[in-house]
């Protein structure tokens, strides 16, 4: 019961991250703030399906791909605002 709560809490907290980033990304046009909301909605998409399907299994390959997936757009965004324009 305290799992689900909890799986909950953090879907709601990465989709309203997620919207937070969409807005500035509406406002500004940078891309940044698009990869980093795409991050957070998919960890809360891969929270909601993931999750209660196997409560008492984390180490399944697909949760960890998938939360690579997400961490790599942050990483990529980092990359991307920080690099040398030409």
């Amino acid at each position: 019961m305290m799992n689900t709560m909890l799986l909950g809490a953090i879907v709601t907290a990465s989709s309203v991250i997620g919207l937070f980033f969409l807005r500035f990304w509406r406002s500004t046009g940078d891309r940044f703030f698009l990869f980093f909301a795409l991050s957070f909605f998919i960890d809360a998409v891969n929270r909601v399906t993931l999750g209660p399907a196997t409560p008492m299994e984390d180490n399944s390959p697909a949760y960890y791909l998938i939360r690579l997936i997400s961490y790599g757009l942050i990483l990529f965004a980092i990359y991307d605002k920080n690099r040398p324009k030409t």
